[in-house]
């Protein structure tokens, strides 16, 4: 963490502190093109990814579609208002894991040092390339024209001194673009892009730091922490030395889960005991699968509701102990519905998460090929 004492702001040092050789890979629009690959007569067409009707939600959405404003996340009632001809394509992602692996294979080719983000992103070091290559740059460049070659597909890549930068500099010549800032050209990259670009930073936080006069992260550079910690507490921090182009997170291939979940949202607002005790039922079936299959085991249990107006309410529970099977986990759930029955008004989504996580002793190291899903 940085403190008062630290050096001067934006100060060469700074920037050199924790250099590495770091490489962001960023698949474009992933699944809407891996749909467009497959499908030869939706190619050039605007293609979302997710459901078409009801409460769909917008799951990729092709650059054609992003033109007419459909992004990831949109209602698709919305998304085909904004682009009444978007083709829609249902979620496959059993082809988006196996995409997904063939290139993790490729990055393994070049370091151990890899950090999957989601099927689609990932962090690498190769500050000690296994190919002997010495240089980043040229790795992203392989990188991008093997997985061009493999799968059909285009990836953008940023490539710099530590991970932030890295990730900025991926999202700046998409698409299938490659952008590199060098040690000492961090702080000014920096200076020149609104807050809203950096990781982390939402609409929200966008809209209260433009109150604060804060738009650029030249703004952001010349707030001490003292008014940063005042404003965004525990955030400052992550603020102070991102405005500086400073970040000196490793690039881990361990990097531990934090949960295991999942949420259903619904055709249609419900309300009735029986059926939401029902749904309860249905996402433990679900959740606990997933948990075993992680090989996880963990202490919290969390359930969420969304009601009808979109307010969410999310409420846990945690144990002194592992939750013990799936009947605990049921229990657990239930007893948390059963708290907030009758409900006040009725819900479009229910979730229920295992967090506070500890791998299980079987499950703990990588398979001996070290060939993990991106996911």
């Amino acid at each position: 963490m940085f403190s008062q004492d630290d050096q001067h702001p934006g100060s060469r040092e700074d920037e050199a502190d924790g250099l590495r050789k770091i490489i962001h890979v960023d698949m474009d629009a992933f699944y809407a093109s891996v749909e467009q690959r497959d499908d030869p007569s939706i190619r050039g067409l605007p293609v979302a990814v997710g459901g078409s009707s009801g409460r769909g939600v917008v799951a990729a959405a092709s650059y054609e579609a992003r033109k007419f404003g459909v992004r990831s996340a949109m209602p698709s009632s919305r998304a085909v208002r904004l682009c009444p001809d978007l083709v829609f394509r249902k979620p496959r992602f059993e082809v988006y894991r196996e995409v997904s692996q063939q290139i993790r294979a490729i990055f393994l080719d070049y370091t151990p040092h890899v950090e999957p983000l989601s099927l689609d992103e990932a962090y690498l070091d190769v500050t000690a390339d296994l190919k002997g290559i010495g240089s980043a740059t040229r790795i992203a460049q392989e990188i991008r024209r093997r997985i061009k070659a493999d799968t059909q597909l285009t990836a953008s890549a940023g490539v710099s001194y530590n991970k932030f930068l890295a990730k900025l500099a991926s999202d700046q010549n998409k698409p299938d673009g490659l952008c590199v800032i060098r040690p000492g050209e961090g702080a000014q990259f920096v200076a020149g892009l609104p807050v809203r670009r950096f990781h982390g930073v939402g609409p929200r936080g966008a809209e209260k730091m433009a109150r604060l006069g804060i738009e650029t992260g030249a703004d952001l550079a010349r707030k001490d922490l003292a008014f940063l910690r005042a404003n965004f507490g525990s955030f400052a921090e992550y603020l102070f030395r991102a405005a500086r182009g400073v970040d000196l997170r490793q690039v881990r291939a361990d990097r531990p889960r934090k949960s295991v979940g999942g949420e259903r949202t619904f055709f249609e607002n419900i309300d009735d005991p029986v059926t939401l005790r029902e749904t309860m039922d249905h996402i433990v079936d679900v959740v606990w699968e997933r948990i075993e299959r992680s090989g996880a085991r963990g202490r919290t249990v969390t359930m969420k509701l969304r009601y009808a107006d979109f307010q969410t309410l999310t409420r846990a529970r945690s144990l002194h102990h592992f939750v013990a099977d799936k009947a605990e986990f049921a229990v657990i759930g239930h007893a948390l519905l059963e708290d907030h029955l009758p409900l006040p008004q009725p819900i479009r989504l229910m979730g229920l998460t295992l967090s506070a996580l500890e791998q299980r002793e079987e499950h703990a190291r990588p398979a001996k090929d070290g060939q993990l899903s991106l996911l």
